[in-house]
């Protein structure tokens, strides 16, 4: 599940939102060696000859480009989102690619949560859209997530604000 609540007795409770990453650190390194070896092997039939020599520069380009393509995919999806839900606060903080910074707050009793479809007047960019809104802005959340993950997400958020609010008349 790429979201997870942690609802502590006595805190905040507290959303982490982050994107599926299909290659793990370890698969990375293991993918650039795994080419690394498939592109050396039909060298291996030339290895000394001058033919060697002239064609280990494009196959060491063409490695290095597979790294940096695959660098950058990396790093563009190094996104995480982070919602703290208090009695009297929430707060959403997004962590984009290259270190951008993205907060917004609000009063938990006037935020209310938006599922948009991605058909009719009020659409949204993708299926399922899913906002918060909330003082005079509205921020999305989760644009990452599958439809199914944005509508089960657009759920547990109702519940945890109905908690919040129910807390707070006690």
């Amino acid at each position: 599940m790429p979201y997870h609540w942690s609802r502590p007795a006595d805190g905040p409770e507290h959303l982490h939102l982050v994107p599926y990453s299909a290659l793990s650190r370890p698969g990375f390194a293991w993918f650039i060696g795994a080419t690394a070896l498939l592109i050396a092997l039909p060298l291996l039939s030339v290895i000394a000859t001058p033919v060697f020599w002239g064609l280990l520069p494009f196959l060491l380009i063409t490695l290095a480009v597979i790294w940096l393509a695959l660098n950058r995919s990396w790093s563009d999806r190094a996104i995480t989102e982070d919602l703290e839900l208090s009695r009297d606060h929430i707060s959403l903080t997004r962590r984009g690619p290259r270190g951008r910074l993205q907060s917004w707050e609000a009063n938990p009793y006037w935020v209310s949560v938006h599922l948009c479809p991605n058909e009719g007047e009020h659409s949204g960019p993708v299926p399922d859209y899913l906002t918060l809104r909330g003082g005079a802005r509205e921020v999305e959340l989760g644009a990452f997530l599958t439809p199914e993950e944005r509508r089960r997400l657009a759920q547990e958020l109702r519940e945890a604000l109905a908690r919040t609010r129910a807390a707070g008349r006690v």
